[in-house]
């Protein structure tokens, strides 16, 4: 590994935040099993700037996302709030004391049956949150740290109407400083709901939650070397738009010099049949966005559901790929798949691109809410490079927006960040024989990285685009 990490906390706001974050920690967990699978470690990707190691309290190693998540009650399902990883505070107590003592048992919620299936897998990690080394079929039958799944790809596929709340797919342990529940709001019901900006904002108004916060905070960031920012994920369309725009409010104070990229993520899609709900969503949104990206180095909006305004647009499609946007496990599995690709520049373990500079880069005048968009997946013909494939897209770039902001085309961009992953680096260039003239530029191209930098060039010659 190239140099120390440049560490990043990650906050994530919301129950629609808790489904994104969800997908995206299990595929950061998916990832660190093929690390610990591969021969050799591939010069990419720093695992060490979101996950931090640590230490049970019977010395078992750890290792953990470096994380901030603040839900409502009721939102937890079978996950306790402390997690899984340290012993019960109150046992130990127990333990240590020598004199009489009465129990009480509660029952604890059993899991979610798609959770039983995924954490049964044969390899998975362990309740207490610790690697196992077993040894699986690899090649020469070598021992590897591995990830291996049930042999019927069906029970990867949750039932329908299975999946409630985001900790019901969930299979990544967590620190016990990493959940904050809100008592004071319910997920579920008609009352006590997080419905209004107002309400989220003077929740960290209030000294108990505020305390919560920093107590977090400070325990992440202490123990960090090089902490390079905080990324944020945060509901808009509720109440969590207040609270996010009050701790991106904290962070710019408290951690000056630190980039902080906030997410603002909406589920969607919407009806006109729901007046008062649609002024709520409309209302958040618009003050959350102002005040969250007055405190922010980038905001960046997403959704699936077409628009963000009063008027519904029919739902982002994609031309090869399937998905119901009414179920928030699919819309928020999209999500987290095109964040784990655009939040690459600042996470690789040899670049020179960090949080802040890549806010620095997007934002022109003080502009600093910024829109994506994604081709999911890449349509890359089988047996064709990479040069042949970006060739007949006649111009364009082939991607899906993810902002609910309409369509791009006619629009000028001042810069961009553009990442490309999952071409083989066989097919990132043209194999051309020797005395063979290249049929276009592209194709005369020696790597991966010029052939997208040099297509990018052709395409929008005056925008910024470090690929």
């Amino acid at each position: 590994m190239a140099g120390a990490a440049r560490e990043v906390l990650t906050l994530q706001l919301g129950h629609f935040a808790g489904f994104v974050g969800a997908h995206w920690w299990n595929q950061q967990d998916a990832a660190l099993g093929r690390l610990a699978g591969a021969k050799e470690l591939p010069e990419e990707l720093c695992p060490d700037v979101l996950y931090r190691a640590g230490q049970t309290l019977h010395g078992q190693e750890t290792y953990t996302p470096r994380l901030i998540l603040m839900d409502l009650k009721g939102s937890l399902s079978s996950l306790k709030q402390e997690g899984g990883l340290y012993q019960d505070k109150h046992l130990d107590a127990a333990i240590a004391w020598q004199g009489k003592l009465t129990t009480h048992k509660e029952e604890l919620q059993a899991k979610n049956p798609f959770l039983q299936n995924l954490l049964s897998a044969e390899g998975v990690m362990s309740s207490d949150g610790v690697w196992r080394v077993q040894a699986f079929p690899s090649g020469k039958d070598i021992p590897s740290l591995t990830r291996a799944f049930p042999s019927n790809p069906k029970s990867l596929i949750p039932p329908e109407g299975s999946i409630k709340v985001w900790s019901d797919f969930l299979h990544v342990q967590l620190h016990p400083k990493s959940i904050c529940i809100i008592q004071k709001y319910n997920h579920d019901g008609e009352a006590g709901r997080l419905e209004g900006f107002g309400q989220g904002e003077s929740l960290l108004q209030e000294p108990t939650y505020l305390e919560e916060l920093e107590d977090r905070l400070h325990f992440y960031v202490e123990e960090c070397d090089y902490l390079q920012g905080f990324q944020v994920l945060c509901d808009l369309h509720d109440g969590f738009s207040g609270l996010g725009a009050k701790a991106t409010e904290l962070l710019q104070d408290e951690y000056a010099g630190r980039g902080i990229l906030t997410w603002g993520l909406l589920p969607g899609p919407y009806t006109l049949g729901e007046p008062q709900k649609n002024f709520y969503r409309l209302f958040n949104t618009a003050l959350g966005l102002v005040n969250i990206a007055a405190h922010s180095s980038l905001v960046c909006p997403l959704s699936l559901g077409g628009s963000l305004g009063l008027r519904p647009e029919p739902p982002v499609t994609f031309p090869h790929l399937r998905y119901d946007v009414t179920l928030p496990y699919h819309s928020s599995a999209l999500l987290a798949t095109a964040l784990d690709t655009i939040t690459v520049p600042y996470r690789l373990c040899s670049s020179s691109i960090s949080m802040v500079h890549l806010a620095d880069m997007l934002s022109f005048s003080g502009r600093k809410v910024v829109t994506a968009g994604a081709s999911i997946p890449f349509p890359a013909a089988p047996g064709h490079s990479l040069p042949d494939t970006l060739a007949q897209f006649g111009g364009t770039i082939p991607c899906t927006p993810l902002s609910a902001c309409g369509e791009p085309s006619g629009t000028r961009s001042f810069a961009q960040s553009v990442v490309l992953r999952g071409v083989d680096k066989t097919r990132q260039t043209s194999q051309i024989s020797p005395g063979t003239s290249p049929s276009s530029p592209l194709h005369a191209c020696t790597s991966g990285e010029e052939v997208l930098a040099q297509y990018l060039q052709q395409l929008q010659p005056g925008v910024l685009s470090p690929t």
